[in-house]
């Protein structure tokens, strides 16, 4: 029996709860069993990303319809009303009965056929109050759509967003109310709404032309040549892909030309400023992007100690540097107490785990995942793991230190804090990348060791 993108996603939502996997793994498990087509995966991929951002607001249509509290329904069933939801407020190309009939029938599927009543009770509410109707204007009865318009409801069902700004970005742009509240107090109104479409849209496709095998203008000529249209970015390895693209399709993959990497997170190694021969110690490198882009900077002619803390995710490393063909790299899996190599080291790079605010539309979970008594501990281990760094390196090395974070107290507060604690450190520049401007957000400083 075939199954259908529907019925995959519904699943991946369910597997997605048990914080084992994020979406794009579970995607990408879930397709290979099933063998769907392109465009059914496209479908799912759409479902499942969007149901995860989508999620606050998802509630809030539904809130009004519901008899019995949130809690009593099953989880499996909460997943359908989403599906269906998503569907009827932000998929337009969908028909209305479609969106009903079709997640209606997914209560057998789930397990739950006694469910069907209630789902169709519930859905046919939602298809009523939203209209075919759309605005520029935020406000109670508009939901806001990827493309930057607001989709008109038949009646207000948000905060207004007048009096309660947090509360309207929190309901309509579904995020949690308090980092709805965080960002407000640094934030005015305008800048949360657009990095609430920004974090919502799915996000655009980036590749490091890997120029150990070509330059990235022969590389675009590459693409164009097979119709596929890419576009130069600020750093010279970059190219920015206007429509998505299966990456295993481009020219060149299995041989290494490109490397998947935010146009944001390619500045961060190149502000080492690295020469070919130089030793370098990557403290936190998995999945490897940066690690195999500090080896390419170098011609392939570094010695780069690439560590981290997990076999399976320092495997990804080793992985990738054989796809690239990068050579220099010794993997390093660090133990219990964290110590790297001693050193000395010419330079450092700690791309310190993070609260990953900056890259919320590329990992969607995370934004429901985060809590906000999680800062304290990230930014003790971020400032164990800087002072750790500039240990390693030798009198007058350099250390980069970045996150993909856009909260101050995770970048530039902890680079502060170490200054404080160490003489002679000298901060020589730092980068506030701002998300959607044009990609990522995040964040990262060089320091050089007197």
């Amino acid at each position: 029996m075939t199954i259908t993108a529907r019925q995959i996603a519904a699943d991946v939502l369910h597997r997605s709860r048990s914080h084992d996997a994020f979406a794009a793994e579970l995607i990408d498990n879930a397709v290979a069993a099933a063998s769907i087509t392109p465009q059914d995966r496209r479908f799912l991929t759409q479902l499942v990303y969007g149901v995860i951002r989508r999620k606050g607001t998802l509630d809030a249509l539904l809130r009004p319809y519901m008899k019995i509290p949130f809690h009593a329904i099953e989880p499996r069933v909460w997943d359908a009303l989403h599906l269906g939801a998503f569907q009827l407020a932000f998929l337009t190309g969908v028909p209305t009965h479609a969106a009903v009939h079709e997640t209606v029938e997914l209560a057998n599927h789930i397990g739950s056929p006694k469910a069907k009543g209630f789902l169709n009770s519930i859905l046919r509410r939602v298809s009523e109050l939203v209209t075919g109707d759309f605005t520029d204007k935020p406000d109670g009865n508009a939901v806001p759509m990827d493309d930057g318009r607001y989709r008109v409801l038949a009646r207000p069902i948000l905060p207004a967003p007048g009096t309660d700004p947090a509360g309207y970005f929190a309901a309509a742009f579904s995020f949690p109310k308090w980092l709805a509240d965080q960002w407000h107090q640094r934030f005015d109104p305008d800048e949360c709404r657009r990095l609430g479409f920004w974090f919502n849209a799915p996000p655009p496709l980036w590749v490091r032309v890997n120029k150990l095998h070509n330059a990235r203008e022969t590389y675009r000529l590459r693409l164009a040549a097979q119709m596929i249209d890419a576009e130069p970015g600020e750093h010279p390895q970059s190219l920015r892909f206007p429509e998505h693209h299966p990456i295993r399709g481009l020219p060149g993959y299995d041989d290494g030309d490109f490397a998947v990497q935010d146009h944001s997170s390619m500045l961060v190694a190149s502000a080492l400023g690295l020469q070919p021969g130089m030793r370098v110690l990557d403290l936190c490198a998995a999945p490897g992007g940066k690690t195999t882009h500090l080896a390419e900077l170098m011609d392939n002619r570094g010695f780069i100690t690439a560590c981290d803390t997990e076999p399976r995710r320092l495997e990804t490393v080793t992985t990738l540097c054989q796809r690239l063909r990068i050579k220099g790299v010794r993997t390093v899996l660090l133990g219990p107490d964290g110590e790297s190599p001693p050193g000395p080291f010419d330079a450092a790079l700690v791309d310190v785990p993070c609260s990953n605010t900056g890259v919320l539309g590329r990992r969607p979970e995370v934004r429901w995942r985060l809590k906000p008594t999680e800062f304290q501990y990230l930014i003790r281990l971020q400032t164990r793991l800087l002072f750790q760094a500039l240990d390693r390196v030798k009198s007058g090395g350099l250390v980069v230190y970045s996150t993909c974070s856009i909260e101050p107290d995770e970048n530039e507060g902890v680079v502060k804090a170490v200054m404080r604690g160490i003489r002679n450190l000298r901060l020589e520049a730092e980068h506030r990348a701002v998300p959607g401007r044009p990609s990522d957000g995040g964040y990262w400083a060089r320091l050089r060791k007197g």
